[in-house]
């Protein structure tokens, strides 16, 4: 009897190590590294195996000659979805969309999968449901339920060989984490199966030009459970997020071959599945009738398309010797730092003072324009004195003082104007040549310009 070979891969990085240990040496991670049988290894080489996604008969061609209208991307049924994947769904690739329990994941491609069964030949196949617990939320959903194909199925190799009969266009695996390979010997959702049944469901997807949605888990961190080979084999990742008090929910892509990465799709939670928002400005500027202190608009860029989002802050004496500082949809550490540029060019101390920062709607801002915004909120509730209701404000600041400019400058004031803003604070480079109609662009320089202003 052969002796069994054992290999130890960290969960996170996918690093390999021939024995135990608690630290991955290359992500630095703890406690990560799991134990998985390696299959034998076989005589001969599949021949499926060989080449770009198991290609044969590859040959050498230059760039031009390629045709690219031999795969037209189609649409999804949903525009917001389409925005997140660059314009649709590109035949061959293999996308993974990965969320919270509850988020909808499955709601979501469910709506897709039925409407697009109306036009294509679909494919789904659940591993954590049955067939029954599908239809009863398609019929509790009213969608069109009389041509999508349904598989329950766990085993890769008999959905690919089911699919190679169907021939579908499109195919959506619910979920990655429960597929098992038959040759590696550990159970559905170890780092071996996930990563071998992503690698195979790929190749197979790329060989026959389907377009392939993989639904992933996520750990307690929020990030995409499995190894970090997962995300590098598929084209595409996105993440649903969502509170679970909430009833919106915001679609971001984190790769994208085929388009523009962090672009931003906003849906809306019903009884009826989910619902595009089309204007999702509009539902993030949802502001009280009375303006109190603390509070103001900026404008941040999600992808290509500019969005209007409220930023409170709220400044408190503190009542312990270190002083509170919590940010809630922006970088904690980015906030401590700007507090510390205000102390030294704006000569505003808040060293007994508690700060609270939120982005009103449940928003995760990353870009740095929202620097201008969030002090000038911070400074507005130190002071007790309310901002304009019809102003906005965006800008870099740097720890020098200097506002520095933002991309897109021109797009954001438009989409101010657009929905009623009679002033901006922008960063002096990012003044527009032209007037915009109904707005005041104010441009300054110096982080204690802009306080002047207040």
């Amino acid at each position: 009897m052969a002796k069994r070979k054992t290999a130890y891969v960290c969960s996170d990085c996918g690093a390999e190590y021939p024995r135990w240990q608690g630290q991955c040496n290359d992500c630095n991670a703890w406690n990560t590294i799991t134990e998985f049988v390696v299959s034998p290894a076989r005589s001969q080489p599949e021949r499926n195996l060989r080449g770009y996604a198991g290609q044969t008969g590859a040959k050498i061609e230059t760039l031009n000659s390629i045709d690219i209208a031999e795969l037209p991307r189609f649409t999804s049924s949903f525009k917001e979805l389409d925005r997140v994947l660059g314009g649709g769904i590109v035949p061959g690739s293999a996308i993974l969309i990965g969320g919270s329990p509850g988020a909808g994941k499955s709601t979501l491609l469910l709506q897709v999968m039925c409407q697009l069964a109306t036009e294509r030949n679909a494919l789904y196949v659940t591993g954590e449901e049955s067939l029954q617990q599908v239809a009863m939320r398609a019929q509790r959903l009213n969608l069109p339920n009389d041509k999508l194909n349904m598989l329950a199925e766990t085993s890769v190799e008999t959905i690919c060989e089911l699919a190679l009969s169907l021939k579908p266009q499109i195919m959506v695996i619910d979920s990655i984490q429960v597929m098992h390979v038959a040759d590696v010997q550990s159970a559905p959702g170890s780092v071996s199966q996930v990563r071998e049944s992503a690698a195979y469901l790929t190749r197979f997807a790329k060989q026959n030009h389907i377009a392939m949605l993989l639904v992933g888990h996520v750990t307690k961190d929020g990030s995409l459970a499995g190894p970090k080979v997962l995300e590098h084999c598929i084209d595409c990742s996105m993440m649903l997020e969502g509170e679970s008090d909430s009833r919106y929910r915001t679609l971001r892509s984190q790769k994208n071959r085929f388009g523009a990465v962090n672009e931003l799709g906003v849906f809306g939670m019903t009884e009826r599945g989910l619902k595009e928002v089309s204007n999702p400005s509009a539902i993030f500027l949802s502001r009280g009738e009375e303006q109190s202190p603390g509070s103001i608009v900026m404008v941040v860029w999600e992808g290509t398309r500019p969005l209007l989002v409220e930023i409170q802050a709220l400044v408190d004496y503190s009542q312990t010797a270190n002083p509170r500082r919590v940010a809630v949809g922006l970088e904690q550490n980015r906030m401590a730092m700007l507090l510390a540029v205000l102390h030294r060019h704006g000569d505003v101390q808040m060293n007994d003072q508690d700060v609270f920062a939120n982005v009103v709607g449940g928003v995760k801002v990353t870009e740095t324009s929202a620097d201008l915004a969030l002090l000038l909120s911070i400074v507005s509730s130190f002071r007790n004195k309310t901002l304009d209701a019809q102003l906005i404000a965006f800008g870099e600041v740097g720890l020098a003082g200097e506002i520095r400019p933002v991309p897109n400058g021109s797009e954001r004031i438009s989409e101010a104007a657009k929905h009623g803003f009679k002033r901006a604070i922008v960063p002096k480079a990012n003044v527009p040549k032209q007037k915009v109609n109904g707005i005041e662009i104010i441009g300054v320089s110096r982080l204690s310009e802009a306080l002047e202003v207040l």
